[in-house]
């Protein structure tokens, strides 16, 4: 090599360690998923002389590949039985039949212990699988006033309560304001787990929980029934009105063989959202307790 042709080399090689390349690459690729490292066991005589003769890794690699895909490995084979795990999980129900479903499961219950304790075990709904917990109720069963929602919260899902965040807070101010508290009225919701973000639960998820919360009101067998926004109102007491239209006027709830006089006002956490309602909200508490009284 001349003088000139060493001084390209060196100034070539300089280039390449200024920009990085600190390795030696090879004159053909080494798959290193295909390396499985040392054999488990040693070889029997003679072995270690034929792998010497062996034309290299191309035959190696051959030897070592995992099986094709579909291929049964060994019976103890720890991906084998992730797959048998996969394919033994409950797949979830069609919309129809994880209604029928809970309608038949709610059925069954007969108390409020009965009725918690199957909705701690329906697989039905799959907001279940991304809740903390079961958000039942909360307050005493044998208030003549229940209250319903739609679906818990960020702090409800926590704490396995309805109505304890901000808006549950305010919930306890208006209640108050009437001469209630939690130890006289029973709180619950359409929807019993998180839906994931605080979404709005969607209809099929709210359909799937109506046989339910319709169970509940049955077993807890209130006077009153207050639904608690547009969602709570439109599933129970069947109108298609928004809460504007809704709000403030009594209806007529079917549970069981009763019927059960029933109202509804604006959600705690819309009020939060435009405090200029609170006005008429308290118009339609004054008409709970007018009627508490009669």
């Amino acid at each position: 090599m001349t003088t000139d042709s060493n001084k390209a080399a060196r100034e070539l090689l300089a280039f390449y360690v200024e920009a990085g390349a600190d390795a030696v690459l090879g004159e053909a690729p080494v798959d290193r998923f295909a390396d499985v490292g040392p054999a488990l066991h040693p070889p029997l005589e003679g072995e270690g002389r034929q792998a010497e003769s062996r034309p290299g890794w191309g035959e190696s690699q051959r030897q070592t590949r995992s099986p094709p895909p579909g291929e049964l490995r060994s019976p103890t084979s720890p991906l084998q039985g992730e797959v048998k795990q996969v394919a033994s999980t409950t797949l979830p129900l069609a919309p129809e039949a994880a209604v029928m479903a809970a309608r038949e499961a709610a059925a069954t219950a007969a108390s409020l212990d009965d009725l918690r304790a199957i909705l701690d075990q329906f697989e039905g709904c799959a907001l279940r699988a991304t809740a903390s917990r079961l958000v039942f109720a909360d307050g005493n069963p044998a208030g003549r006033v229940m209250f319903v929602g739609e679906a818990p919260g960020r702090d409800e899902d926590l704490q396995g309560l309805p109505f304890v965040g901000r808006s549950g807070q305010l919930l306890d101010r208006m209640l108050a304001a009437i001469g209630l508290d939690r130890t006289s009225v029973y709180i619950a919701n359409i929807v019993p787990w998180r839906p994931p973000g605080n979404r709005t639960p969607t209809p099929q998820e709210s359909q799937t929980c109506l046989p339910f919360i319709r169970r509940q009101i049955e077993l807890a067998d209130p006077d009153l029934l207050v639904c608690l926004g547009g969602p709570s109102a439109q599933a129970l007491l069947g109108v298609r009105e928004g809460i504007m239209r809704t709000r403030g006027r009594w209806f007529s709830y079917q549970s069981g063989a009763r019927e059960i006089r029933a109202i509804a006002t604006f959600h705690p956490a819309f009020l939060l959202r435009s405090p200029l309602q609170k006005r008429i909200a308290w118009r339609d508490f004054l008409a709970i307790r007018k009627a508490l009284r009669t």
